[in-house]
């Protein structure tokens, strides 16, 4: 009867093999970005549910950062294994902390002036205080987050709701989760233990609540460690603990508003790395998915009645200790305990999986297929992989950075990969390039070395079209792009006009949206490389330090002084009609309406085909740009106010927009009279 239940939980939350495209990818994305990243700067890495490989509807994103010149130590003899000459240290000190919380004491003094403004004296010592560091730089990544745990919170064009962590990572890992090691005798395997014990682990910004010194405090997170044991997990493992997190989100927290805060998808997870490495259940697999499911709900039942929930690192440190107890500790058994009478019935309560759970119930002998007969055409793995890829996000600021990206990819090249990390490869490599490109042509620019221009402008030719034939369709529009930055015009139409009939075919797979029996049929079987050329586009994304095109440099500018992720993305489409605008001014102006007549149409009447509602801003304000640049100004006007109301700000790009519209006013005073 459980199989019923895998084969949808398969469909919610994917199959072995989807899950597999999203690590990948992933994983491969964030050893380059780790390689490249300079010692000054920032580390970024992917947590939570979605690095775990779950892309479940209203899942939020969650983001770690830490400096990479910064380490916590846990003795002094650790700092032997650094460059001190270039390294703050930090020691952890949980002398006086609850179990799984430490102070975090500064050995030399901090370059960063957010960490020197959240310095304390205590004992006549100095210690970064969590409270105050998780106030400076919440807003950090996007200016209007707020304070939601260690993390700064907030909703991403209306739709995507991310939690940002900034943190200090420690290569080593805590004398406090040493028992760990010592338990891990059946789960997860030995390899697994030594990769997670090597690669340490975090502080983030938060205090226990009831400790000496709850502002002071930082909490030790062991994210990385956790995702890497997901990863362990076989699939009906994911998967039950996917059914757990449905469970949670569609029965739990919709028993009463007393209850429904107190119990988080963290707890779930706990719960299931207790029950698999207490070997609960003998047998993980599809038969026996529902059975998984009830013994980590009578663990979970068990821990609340005690009201205790033990930390799986550090059993010491209750997880219930400052939520669930007192009167909503019992209330929230009691309600538990009735679902619990109902025995699996209780998951009828579960939008998600309820037709399948009666099917289930009333059909105790149903027959159903199992994990390996769960049939994907080739069109649902292209397009998973073709979202990672979409993601990625390797942003070069100068050519020694560039340089070690193209050397750390290269490392890869030459070790051992699966096919999706190959193609993730390939994509990174086309990125790197562009941006090359254009840094070389920034450089040389007004400079009177004829010769150094000549040979620059020719090796950056060669990169976009190298980049071209790693990439996707619409990374031909780099070529435009850059033939238009060098006054090419006719040779930027011709790169436009090739794009343009590949973006028409009937089988491009782009936004998720294809045609699926003429994508099959048009390039069904085919090599990596041939669908992502001939079927795949994806949107435009400039890095906001590289100028591209002098016309979108305010809407660059703005976006990096708001702290964004130094990306503006835009839709490939509006790209394309805005570009051949702006050629078609230098040579024929009837064509040049036209292609303004083609985005006009597109930024008006578009449903989210070819523009996605977090950049409708960017759609509006590049409408409004080539607007002005017609002469049209009241037309102009309205477009950059529907910039600035558009439901999603995800583009950063108001102050830009404010701009345009004032020097528009302000030159021409008596058109809005």
């Amino acid at each position: 009867m459980s199989e019923s239940v895998f084969v949808v939980l398969c469909e919610i939350v994917g199959t072995s093999h989807q899950v597999t495209i999203r690590r990948e990818a992933e994983d491969i994305k964030e050893m380059v970005r780790r390689r490249v990243t300079p010692n000054n700067e920032i580390i970024r890495m992917m947590s939570g549910s979605m690095r775990e490989g779950f892309r479940l509807e209203g899942s939020d994103v969650d983001w770690m950062y830490w400096p990479n010149n910064y380490r916590v130590i846990m003795d002094m003899s650790q700092s032997d294994y650094y460059n001190t000459a270039n390294t703050t240290f930090i020691l952890s000190d949980s002398t006086e902390s609850p179990p799984g919380f430490t102070l975090l004491k500064l050995l030399t003094p901090p370059t960063n002036r957010d960490l020197r403004s959240a310095c304390v004296r205590m004992n006549n010592r100095v210690y970064i205080s969590s409270s105050i560091h998780r106030g400076l730089t919440c807003s950090t990544v996007f200016p209007n987050s707020t304070v939601h745990g260690p993390c700064g919170s907030g909703v991403l064009g209306g739709l995507l709701e991310y939690d940002i962590a900034f943190c200090f990572v420690c290569d080593f890992w805590p004398p406090s989760a040493s028992s760990w090691i010592d338990r891990c005798h059946s789960w997860p395997a030995s390899k697994v233990v030594g990769d997670i014990v090597r690669n340490g682990c975090h502080f983030v910004a938060i205090g226990h609540s009831l400790g000496p010194h709850e502002h002071e405090e930082w909490r030790i997170s062991f994210s990385q460690a956790e995702y890497k044991l997901v990863y362990s997990m076989n699939h009906c493992q994911f998967l039950t603990y996917g059914l757990l997190k449905l469970f949670l989100k569609e029965v739990l927290n919709q028993q009463s508003e007393e209850t429904n805060k107190l119990l988080c998808s963290y707890h779930m997870k706990t719960t299931i790395f207790w029950a698999i490495q207490q070997n609960m259940l003998p047998h993980w697999c599809p038969q026996n998915l529902l059975a998984g499911f009830w013994v980590c709900f009578k663990l979970l039942l068990r821990w609340v009645c005690e009201g205790i929930c033990p930390n799986f690192f550090i059993p010491q440190n209750n997880l219930f200790l400052t939520k669930v107890h007192g009167s909503a500790q019992n209330r929230l058994f009691l309600q538990l305990h009735e679902l619990y009478k109902k025995g699996l019935a209780c998951l009828l309560q579960s939008s998600s999986i309820r037709s399948y759970i009666i099917d289930v119930l009333y059909n105790p002998r149903l027959s159903i297929c199992t994990d390996k007969s769960i049939m994907r055409s080739e069109v649902d793995y292209d397009k998973e992989l073709i979202t990672e890829l979409g993601c990625v996000n390797i942003t070069g600021v100068d050519l020694c950075y560039i340089t070690k990206a193209i050397h750390t990819i290269e490392q890869y090249v030459e070790s051992p990969k699966s096919l999706y990390q190959v193609v993730t490869l390939w994509y990174l490599t086309a990125v790197i390039f562009q941006q090359t490109a254009f840094l070389l042509q920034n450089m040389y620019t007004n400079k009177r070395a004829n010769k150094q221009m000549y040979i620059a402008d020719k090796k950056s030719c060669h990169m976009l079209r190298l980049a071209a034939k790693f990439g996707c369709i619409s990374d031909m529009l780099y070529i435009a792009m850059y033939y238009y930055k060098t006054l090419r015009y006719r040779e930027a139409l011709s790169a436009i006009e090739m794009t343009k009939v590949k973006l028409a075919q009937p089988y491009l797979m782009y936004n998720r949206h294809v045609d699926r029996e003429r994508y099959t049929e048009a390039v069904g079987g085919q090599s990596w490389s041939t669908k992502i050329r001939q079927a795949v586009a994806w949107d435009i994304a400039l890095g906001t330090r590289i100028c591209y095109i002098s016309e979108l440099i305010p809407e660059q500018q703005s976006a990096l002084q708001k702290g964004k992720a130094r990306t503006l993305i835009i839709p490939v489409f509006v790209m394309l009609y805005f570009l051949e605008f702006l050629c078609y001014r230098h040579i024929d102006t009837t064509l040049s309406q036209a292609a303004l007549d083609d985005l006009q149409v597109l930024v008006h009447h578009d449903r989210g085909l070819y523009i996605s509602d977090i950049y409708r801003d960017i759609s509006w304000e590049i409408l409004g740009i080539c607007q002005q640049m017609a002469g049209n100004l009241h037309a102009a006007l309205y477009s950059y106010q529907q910039s600035l109301i558009s439901e999603s700000s995800f583009s950063d790009i108001q102050s830009a927009t404010q701009g345009r519209i004032q020097d528009m006013v302000q030159l021409t005073p008596h058109q809005y009279q």
